[in-house]
């Protein structure tokens, strides 16, 4: 009889038993689909950031050649520091990135101060099948925006104007004396201008 006994109570167990591991299953089946939703989401993320600083970086080179272009006339100067002078076409650059990073992206210029672009990537792999409805074709959307602003700060002298004695350049890497007689020694891009993304 006792042994009977024993073997009902493991026919009753089984069917918990089996629950059990149907629970454990679903969860790990949901942790799987966030899983792939997070990837997917870092995925836009890193796009959409790619993207805009792409844009932001690709006009702050722009900006740096006006710069030198009008290196000798520093009443210029502040016009170019502040994003004026050059177009903002930074999206076709931002097309780029998203590309490499499987992705589009919708981009625009930001004017005002400080400049930069904004931009929103839409990656082009979707999250997947899996057991949460309707991942299988959803893809996902990040935004991103970059900013440039000026790494220097100058006074012009006097009345200043072009002949005149050049601004010395204070920049967060240094003090510039502008020589347009050396144009390898005047500052880069990276060095009059800070490009980062905004939050």
């Amino acid at each position: 009889m006792r042994h009977v006994r024993r073997l009902d109570d493991a026919g009753q167990a089984f069917p918990i038993y089996i629950m059990v591991v149907a629970g454990l299953l679903f969860l790990a089946f949901a942790f799987l689909a966030v899983g792939q939703a997070g990837a997917n989401r870092n995925g836009a993320q890193t796009a959409a950031d790619a993207a805009a600083l792409a844009a932001a970086l690709d006009t702050r080179d722009q900006l740096t050649k006006e710069w030198v272009q009008n290196v000798r006339d520093p009443t210029k100067w502040k016009d170019i520091f502040q994003g004026l002078g050059v177009p903002f076409d930074g999206c076709a650059r931002a097309d780029q990135l998203a590309a490499q990073n499987d992705a589009t992206v919708t981009c625009e210029p930001l004017p005002g101060l400080p400049p930069g672009y904004k931009v929103e990537a839409l990656t082009n792999k979707t999250v997947g099948d899996s057991i949460v409805p309707g991942t299988e074709n959803k893809r996902s959307r990040a935004p991103a925006t970059a900013v440039i602003e000026p790494a220097c700060v100058f006074e012009l002298p006097g009345e200043g104007g072009e002949g005149g004695p050049l601004p010395t350049l204070t920049c967060d890497d240094g003090t510039w004396t502008p020589d347009p007689a050396n144009p390898d020694d005047l500052p880069g891009p990276e060095d009059l201008f800070d490009v980062h993304l905004a939050d």
